[in-house]
């Protein structure tokens, strides 16, 4: 062997360099192998192929033979790298998932910008060999801080983007100019007679919140007959869905430093009105803008922000009619995620629930009408069912399943189950309720309780819980004995009898659905903003129709009136014509076609 004195190679000849290299090659099979096997757990391929980096960093240090001094003084430098880069990253990356983001992508590449360079160089005199590595290392963790992230995926996957290109928000900001100019004002007592009409999809997953869409009938054979576009447009980000009565389209943004609740023409897209406050809520997984869908109720519209603002708006023009602090009235802080409650209305009173506490108020005053017990920190919105002939609000909150009175808010019972609690219950055929607790990526599962009133309390019981149905953030529908929804990012069913897995199947990613009862289909928005057809049937899983409508991630419910049915993100919204079926109606006919031009 000869010296580095002498201007040669000093160690390399001895390199045990293949072990590193399969050690590289399994961190990336981890990677991108994980997903085409388990894609409803793929975060773990993520750990997988950090684990496989970090032994390739042992393989360095104990057992590379390259000379001591270079060893030692590269496992150095790493730990150095690894600590030090977070200062210079963009806040979007340093703070997902509390950091830890940075260090599940920056180990797999710098452990391969580490193997390539030590095996590249290794004929290398010692001077130059150890420029190649160090400059390696520094190159694979300073790269990161050239980029941010639009935030992550639901399986925890990021999008990447480079540091300085613009954001679709900021894009949106940039072309303010070009947006459609407000619609003139409706004719005289139009909006009178649409404010005195239900509302076709008055808000949070549609008439009865229970995600089902009724008297609608619809081709199902797109390849011959499909959605047919009516506008898209770019909208600024947010998480909430739509309201609609008529023409009337509601929803909720962020614009800058402003978060919005606008109104749009169904037909057009053309912008009517938008009412502004001057907050903005952002966190580095899911990004900025609200989380809660506005409600339509009369001639007034509810909306609930991420930082804990209720307003009640005017639903003609947007002019503000009251205005409530929700979250500092119930005493709780700005949950991790915002605050995600849609609005309830029922009677006299619009309720809320700031972050597992409802909170109720007049409706036509803004008064504070009752708030109830605290829950811990939940991102579910109330719930109005009757159970045993009683209407209650329930609501997962932190830590339970609670049910109130929705008269003065006490508590009629409770169900413990601990969990991330995020969707909405729902009600079997005979009665029971059936509600979700999970973790990341799906978790625990689905239980069925029978609840009943008596005379000296309410009675719960536990009838099964099944891991069968696990969803995350991705409410279920029930149809005719069964529950269809997202076990993480893969779709499945199960028996409402026995709590049992019907199938599993069909890859949407951490998408939404609703059921067209009529027909017993699930309409599926995937995550990628592809539509789909799916049959509501236990026997199997049979997709009938996919097709591309919006680009980026999609977390956000559709919403459907008749024949169109609405789909947004955080960058764009569009709306599409359903063909319906020949014994349909030729189009939905909203009432209130006249009220805008």
């Amino acid at each position: 062997m000869t010296s580095d004195r002498a201007g040669e190679p000093s160690g390399t000849s001895t390199l045990r360099w293949r072990p590193a290299v399969v050690l590289v090659a399994v961190q990336w099979l981890a990677w991108f192998g994980s997903p085409l096997i388990a894609p409803q757990v793929s975060i773990l391929g993520m750990f997988g192929a950090a684990i496989a980096a970090v032994a390739v960093l042992v393989w360095w240090t104990f057992f590379s033979r390259a000379p001591r001094a270079e060893r030692w003084g590269v496992a150095v430098l790493v730990i150095v790298a690894l600590a030090a880069t977070p200062a210079i990253l963009h806040e979007s990356v340093a703070t997902v998932g509390m950091g830890m983001l940075f260090y599940l992508y920056a180990l797999p590449v710098l452990s391969t910008a580490l193997v390539v360079a030590v095996v590249a160089s290794r004929g290398l005199t010692a001077a130059p060999r150890r420029a190649v590595t160090v400059a390696s290392v520094l190159a694979a963790c300073g790269v990161f801080g050239l980029l941010r992230t639009h935030g992550v995926s639901g399986d925890g996957e990021a999008d990447f983007a480079w540091r300085w290109a613009a954001t679709p928000e900021e894009r949106l900001l940039a072309r303010v100019a070009d947006r459609p100019a407000p619609l003139a004002p409706p004719p005289a007592g139009a909006m009178e007679a649409a404010g005195a009409m239900e509302a076709e999809w008055p808000g949070f997953r549609g008439p009865q919140r229970d995600g089902v869409v009724r008297g609608v009938r619809i081709e199902t054979d797109w390849a011959a007959s499909p959605p047919v576009e009516l506008w898209r447009r770019p909208i600024g980000p947010g998480w909430s869905s739509f309201a609609v009565r008529g023409r009337r389209v509601y929803t909720q943004e962020q614009r800058g430093d402003d978060e919005v609740v606008a109104c749009y023409d169904a037909e057009t897209g053309g912008s009517a009105w938008e009412h502004r406050d001057a907050v903005r809520f952002w966190e580095a997984m899911a990004g900025a803008g609200p989380r809660a869908t506005p409600t339509l109720a009369g001639d007034r519209v509810f909306a609930f922000g991420a930082t804990g603002i209720l307003n009640a708006l005017d639903a003609e023009d947007g002019s503000l009619l009251w205005s409530r602090d929700a979250g500092a009235e119930a005493g709780v802080e700005v949950p991790g995620w915002g605050f995600a409650s849609s609005p309830l209305v029922t009677g006299d009173q619009v309720v809320v629930a700031a972050a597992g506490r409802l909170i109720a108020y007049d409706r036509a005053s803004g008064a504070r009408l009752w708030l109830g017990p605290s829950g811990g920190e939940s991102y579910s919105s109330p719930h109005l069912l009757t159970i045993d002939g009683v209407a209650q609000l329930l609501l997962l909150d932190g830590v339970r399943l609670s049910s109130l009175s929705p008269e003065d808010g006490t508590l009629l019972w409770a169900h413990p189950w601990s969990g991330f609690h995020s969707l909405q219950p729902a009600l079997t055929g005979e009665g029971d309720v059936l509600f979700a607790s999970s973790g990341a990526a799906g978790g625990l599962g689905l239980r069925r309780l029978a609840v009943s009133g008596r005379p000296d309390g309410w009675t719960v019981e536990e009838r099964w819980t099944s891991r069968g149905l696990k969803p995350y953030f991705n409410d279920f529908v029930v149809h005719q004995g069964h529950a269809y929804g997202f076990d993480g990012s893969i779709l499945a069913s199960i028996d409402l009898e026995t709590g049992e897995r019907n199938w599993k199947g069909g890859r949407f990613g951490s998408g939404q659905l609703v059921l067209l009862a009529d027909q017993g289909l699930l309409l599926v928005i995937s995550e990628r903003g592809e539509l789909a057809l799916v049959a509501a049937t236990p026997e199997r899983l049979t997709e009938l129709a996919r097709v591309p409508a919006i680009e980026g991630k999609t977390w956000n419910h559709p919403a459907v009136v008749g024949d169109l049915v609405l789909v947004r993100n955080g960058r764009e919204m569009a709306a599409f014509r359903l063909p319906l079926t020949s014994s349909a109606p030729a189009s939905r006919a909203p009432v209130a076609t006249a009220a805008l031009p």
